[in-house]
């Protein structure tokens, strides 16, 4: 499974990040321009996923996300893990919005 630093995927313009915690998870903190799927849902919602580029895959810490990841690769879409997810993309100083509507 491919994975990548926070930093390194916020440096990369127009990266194209899935938040796949839940949605009170993302009303708390998220990150602006993320297209969140749920976990839970993202059998359902393969086909928002786009397959002519490279995804980032971003949680809480990490965990759902490399099973996100995992199962994207497995669909055969460049899939890559964000390492500690939005706890380590916060802790880095990289730009969260917190509160108010996701």
């Amino acid at each position: 499974m491919q994975t990548i630093s926070p930093t390194a995927a916020h440096a990369i313009d127009d990266a194209f990040i899935i938040d796949v915690r839940e949605p009170e998870e993302v009303a708390r903190a998220r990150v602006d321009g993320t297209l969140h799927i749920p976990l839970g849902s993202l059998v359902a919602r393969l086909d928002e996923v786009p397959r002519d580029r490279t995804v980032y895959v971003m949680c809480a810490l990490g965990g759902r996300s490399a099973q996100a990841t995992r199962f994207l690769a497995e669909q055969g879409i460049d899939a890559v893990n964000i390492d500690g997810g939005i706890t380590e993309w916060h802790s880095a100083g990289l730009p969260v919005s917190v509160g108010g509507a996701a």
